[in-house]
This record gives structure tokens, C-alpha cells and sequence, in this order.
């Protein structure tokens, strides 16, 4: 795990703001808002997370039989999270351990693009040239999903909810069944009490590479 703000968009290591900047620098990207350190997944960092964010943390909910959260990461900074990446994990059906990352992200921001294999921030046109993919329901609305097409190991769906970029990036590319089967996501920014009931496992090995 990196232990200081990286970019969203490549990982290295970003300037702090200072006397020649009012933000904080990639020296590939220019201005970003920084990916902060990954900590252990736990209900009390995944609430810390929620109730900072100006951007929806999407979770499953409920879980799918067997999965569990896996972690959580943001970038931004004091002012508040404008991108998160939750992730979560269980028995995939075809075999083995199927993985979850859902990404919510301001346009720009380039954290889903990075996990898509994507050369810019954004999609481009890639969710206009065709019929929706797939759909699920995102805080109770229903929600159009693109495929994007050769993204090797992994299966990526984009769409957008609330005028936000939503990403769900699936390992391995099997585990997209989960897309077909009315996945329903919840924004842990409105789910009070009930945060305390999500199962924790062990930190994603997605998020390490982060």
C-alpha cells in the first residue's frame, strides 16, 4: 500500500499544494485531486468515508450471498471525497473468488478510466455508439450500463447516476454475471445505522495495487 496521495490517473506520487500551486500536482497529469493511502477495511473507515464525500459510495445491498467489503478508497481531500472505489468479494458461481469495484467519480477525475485501461479521464463516447448493456438499480433508479470492450482480465461496465460517472470493474471476466442478475446499489451516504450490519473481510488486492 503507498503510504502518501497519489494520482488518480497514473499512481505516482503527487506535490502538495504550495507556494507555486493551489492544487495538488501530478508531473504526467498536471492538477488532480489526490488518491488517499488505502487503510484495512472496516465499518468505521467505510462510515468516515460516507459521511465525507461529495460523491455517492456505492455498495451492493444487500451483499450477494457469501461476499463481503473488501475496502474503500477515495480521492480528494479536507474539502470532501469526489471520487470513491468500494470494493467487495465473494463466490463467483463459475468458480473461485469474483471481485467488485464500484467507482463513482466526477467527470475528469480518470480513476475508472485507469481501472478500465482507458488513455483519458473519461469515456468519450464509448456508452452512446449502442444500446445499454446491462442495468441495476442505483439508490432506486433504474440505471443503463455499457460494457466497454477489451479490457483483458476484467469485465467494465459504465454508466452514469446523478450526473456522475458510476464504473463497476468485475475480476474475473465471468463474475459479470452479477450485472445481469438486478444488482441493486445503495449509497452509504444515506444508510444510517444499517452500515454497521455490511460483513467485513480482508483488504482487496485491487485496492493494494492502488
Amino acid at each position: 500500500m503507498k503510504a502518501d496521495p497519489s494520482c488518480p490517473r497514473c499512481g505516482k506520487r503527487v506535490r502538495a499544494p504550495g507556494l507555486l500551486a493551489t492544487t495538488w500536482e501530478c508531473d504526467l497529469h498536471g492538477a488532480v485531486h489526490p488518491l488517499q493511502p488505502v487503510q484495512p477495511p472496516t465499518v468505521k473507515e467505510l462510515a468516515e468515508t460516507a459521511a465525507n464525500s461529495q460523491v455517492p459510495v456505492w455498495m451492493p445491498w444487500p451483499l450477494p450471498t457469501g461476499w463481503e467489503f473488501t475496502g474503500v478508497a477515495y480521492a480528494g481531500d479536507e474539502a470532501g471525497a469526489r471520487a470513491t472505489a468500494v470494493a467487495c468479494a465473494g463466490p463467483n458461481p463459475f468458480g473461485g473468488v469474483g471481485e467488485l469495484l464500484l467507482i463513482a467519480e466526477e467527470m475528469g477525475i480518470g480513476l475508472g478510466a485507469r481501472f478500465a485501461g482507458l488513455e483519458g479521464p473519461d469515456p468519450g463516447e464509448i456508452f452512446e455508439q449502442t444500446a445499454a448493456h446491462a442495468k441495476l438499480y442505483a439508490a432506486g433508479r433504474s440505471t443503463s450500463m455499457w460494457n466497454v470492450p477489451d479490457t483483458g482480465d476484467r469485465a467494465v461496465f459504465l454508466g452514469e447516476a446523478g450526473g456522475l460517472w458510476l464504473w463497476a470493474v468485475l475480476w474475473p471476466h465471468d463474475a459479470a454475471h452479477l450485472m445481469y442478475d438486478d444488482l441493486v446499489l445503495t449509497d452509504l451516504r444515506d444508510a444510517g445505522s444499517e452500515i454497521d450490519r455490511i460483513p467485513v473481510g480482508g483488504l482487496s488486492a485491487r485496492l493494494m495495487e492502488m
